[in-house]
């Protein structure tokens, strides 16, 4: 498959096992929330099938291509211009036979799949409410970062239904939403295991949460120390430079 990029477009570095992603400058690029996530996340287990929803660029499954071992992945991206571009970086970095891009809505995943299909789900869904926030006028970057297309209770009512007996979801998320979080989760059987919050500088407040659910499992929760993001002089801290260290 030919690699063409369109307008606006760039293929970027990731700077982990020489793989690289085809962005749109004026559209909605990957974040840091990203790059934590598939840190987060890394510990999915040897030959696991694994889910995306709201894959985007596909950054979640190209970077935990690198960091799992022999792990397939299917990400659901329901903007067919974004599901094209991710699909084109799939066949850059050469991943075809572990990484499968679908253009669809995650509310019509149950017509795909059988229930019990995937060991583990991953999410890095929109986080602010519809009609909430600071409102974007370009559509891409709308449905990413508000409940346009698909509610939380969607990702999770449907992370339920994919996941195999005490599959794991893992989703970055927004602390002020921790609560409606936490409650549709255990509407739908999924039980918080484990959260990290994650924080600009030292005396901020939180403004990203890790979250790692099981579906079917007991009731205990474990809170991770906290990540912080920059030093005082704007830095790095080291646990950052860990997470973005080149890995060969």
């Amino acid at each position: 498959m030919k690699i063409i990029l369109k307008e606006n477009e760039r293929i970027d570095d990731l700077e982990l096992n020489n793989l690289k992603i085809i962005q749109n400058a004026k559209g909605f690029c990957f974040g840091i929330d990203s790059v934590l996530l598939s840190d987060f996340a890394k510990e999915i287990k040897y030959k696991s099938k694994v889910i995306d929803l709201g894959t985007g660029t596909g950054i979640l499954p190209i970077l935990l291509s690198a960091k799992t071992r022999d792990t397939k992945f299917v990400g659901i991206e329901i903007q067919q211009e974004v599901a094209e571009m991710a699909n084109r970086s799939v066949y850059l970095n050469s991943l075809q036979n572990r990484i499968e891009i679908i253009n669809d809505n995650i509310k019509n995943l149950k017509d795909k799949y059988n229930p019990c299909t995937f060991d583990a789900v991953i999410s890095n869904p929109p986080y602010k409410k519809e009609g909430t926030g600071k409102i974007n006028f370009q559509e891409s970057k709308i449905i990413s970062r508000h409940e346009v297309t698909a509610k939380l209770e969607d990702f999770i009512e449907i992370s339920k239904y994919l996941l195999k007996e005490k599959g794991s979801l893992y989703l970055i998320h927004r602390p002020e939403r921790l609560v409606d979080i936490f409650s549709v989760l255990r509407k739908h059987k999924i039980e918080p295991k484990k959260i990290k919050f994650i924080f600009s500088h030292i005396n901020d407040e939180p403004n990203l949460v890790l979250i790692k659910a099981i579906k079917n499992a007991k009731p205990f929760l474990k809170i991770e120390k906290p990540l912080y993001i920059y030093n005082e002089d704007g830095s790095y801290t080291q646990p950052i430079l860990e997470i973005y260290k080149k890995e060969n």
